[in-house]
């Protein structure tokens, strides 16, 4: 136990005669490290594009309900006779009423 911790520390584990298994367990370890970085930061791109596509969601509802407030106060019945009132029209003092047309052969 003693003398691998001392090859260990010292390294002659890596220029030993056996110690082709060795660099082949480092390098396959080095490749899954780089594997899980990659990972890692694929996962935290995704994370950062997601709320940025969320906060987007948000102020594109926003603008719709605002268009949407917008477009109900301009249909509003008093909003249209106020602006027909500045080109010179009136609304009608008599009710409309149903004209029935009998058609007789």
């Amino acid at each position: 136990m003693r003398k691998s911790t001392y090859s260990i520390l010292k390294g002659t584990f890596l220029v030993s005669d056996d110690s082709f298994k060795n660099w082949r367990v480092i390098v396959f370890v080095s490749f899954l490290a780089f594997i899980m970085i990659a990972s890692s930061h694929s996962a935290d791109r995704k994370v950062h594009e997601i709320a940025k596509l969320g906060d987007d969601v948000k102020e594109l509802r926003s603008a719709f309900i605002d268009g949407r407030s917008r477009l109900m106060r301009i249909k509003m019945e008093s909003s249209i006779v106020e602006k027909m009132l500045k080109k010179g029209l009136v609304p009608s003092e008599i009710p409309p009423r149903k004209i029935k047309v009998n058609i007789k052969n």
